[in-house]
Parts: structure tokens; sequence; C-alpha cells
């Protein structure tokens, strides 16, 4: 791969933009989204929380963990029958945070995370999410 050789990612020929567009079709759900969510927020959790957590069945659940989890947006281990889900890095956090963000912006007004509160709730909520 290119990274290999030292060309780098951000450039428009780079290899890596095909590898980013699937990380966008991976996340061009709400489901998906809500559960990168709830993780970026508990940092580990079952399927059956999840289910619980985005108001769907723990098979719909499984069906989106597997997928997200094959494209390694997620990483799993399993104690006894349970499987526990969580984020293989930040940055799938940051995406869909700056996503959230963009959509704000699409509302009349002063977006939320423009106020100074707001601001100081999502530094305690996403500081692990920015290293």
């Amino acid at each position: 791969m290119d990274a290999d050789g030292g060309v780098c990612g951000r450039l428009p020929d780079s290899s890596f933009v095909e590898l980013a567009v699937e990380v966008f079709a991976m996340l061009a759900d709400a489901t998906r989204v809500r559960l990168i969510l709830a993780l970026g927020e508990a940092g580990e959790m079952s399927v059956n929380h999840l289910a619980e957590t985005v108001d769907k069945s723990p098979a719909a659940v499984s069906q989106h963990l597997a997928k997200l989890r094959l494209a390694r947006i997620l990483s799993a281990r399993q104690e006894g029958q349970r499987v526990f889900y969580r984020l293989a890095n930040e940055h799938v956090s940051r995406l869909v945070r700056d996503a959230i963000f963009q959509a704000e912006h699409s509302l009349d007004g002063e977006p939320r995370h423009h106020h100074p509160a707001a601001e100081q709730a999502l530094s305690t909520n996403f500081e692990g999410s920015d290293a």
C-alpha cells in the first residue's frame, strides 16, 4: 500500500481516497451512527445494551455491528456468552461528531456546539476522542 511507501494519504490521487469513501458508506446509516455515538460515550457495550440504547432489535443491531467490525471501525471481545463492542480508534468518533456539527449548521440560528456551555460539555464527553 501507499502507506508503506511514505505517500501522503491526504492527496487527491491517494489510494486512501477509495478507502475513505468506504468509511463514509459505513456511516451512511442512522442506526450505525447511533451505535458509534453510544460506544463513543460508554466506551464498551454488549449487543443487548446497544440494542436497548438505539431502540432496535438485538438481531438488527448485531447485523450493523458485524458490518462495522468487518470495516475495522469496531473491535469486540467475548466474555462467556456475551460479546462486547468498542470503537477501534477515536477517528470514527470524530467523524461522526463533525458530521453532527455540520448538520447543526444547516439549521437556522447559531449551532448548539458554538454556545460556551455546549463547548464545555462536548470537551467533557469527547475528552478521550480528541487524542
